[in-house]
């Protein structure tokens, strides 16, 4: 499984980052998640951020941040 987490690298970002993390922790899934801060990238996806990207689908973008059970709900959906 692939995870992308975008954002330029503000607070949000980082969170998004540290959900994505303990999502795949807690649900035992192999899966890599790569953080991506290049706007051309980002604007792949999306023009909001932070951004989750799993398996090259668009899960979340923008504000507010999704908790971490609605992380492994949307990571889960691709398993």
């Amino acid at each position: 499984m692939d995870i992308k987490v975008l954002g330029p690298g503000c607070a949000n970002c980082h969170k998004m980052e540290e959900l994505a993390r303990s999502a795949v922790k807690e649900l035992g899934i192999d899966a890599k998640v790569e953080k991506i801060s290049d706007i051309q990238e980002i604007m792949r996806y999306t023009i909001s951020t932070p951004g989750l990207v799993v398996n090259g689908r668009l899960k979340h973008s923008g504000k507010p941040l999704p908790g971490l059970e609605k992380v492994k709900e949307l990571i889960q959906t691709e398993v």
